[in-house]
């Protein structure tokens, strides 16, 4: 990883931080959260936390398979 790539990587994780600690004090929407990822997933394009989110969005249909 170059330095503008753990720049990019650093900026993402700290924002998603922010926006999570907004979800879990009931300031945002679980679909408010996703769109907002997404717009900081495009924006910052990390290495790591796209990682991330693609293994989540993963569990999270599995889960919401298991619920039907």
């Amino acid at each position: 990883m170059n330095s503008e790539q753990f720049k990019r990587e650093r900026l993402y994780q700290s924002t998603i931080a922010i926006v999570k600690m907004m979800q879990k004090n009931g300031l945002i929407t679980e679909d408010e959260f996703c769109q907002i990822d997404t717009m900081f997933l495009e924006k910052y394009r990390p290495l790591l936390g796209g990682l991330k989110v693609g293994i989540q969005q993963k569990n999270l249909d599995f889960t919401a398979h298991l619920r039907d």
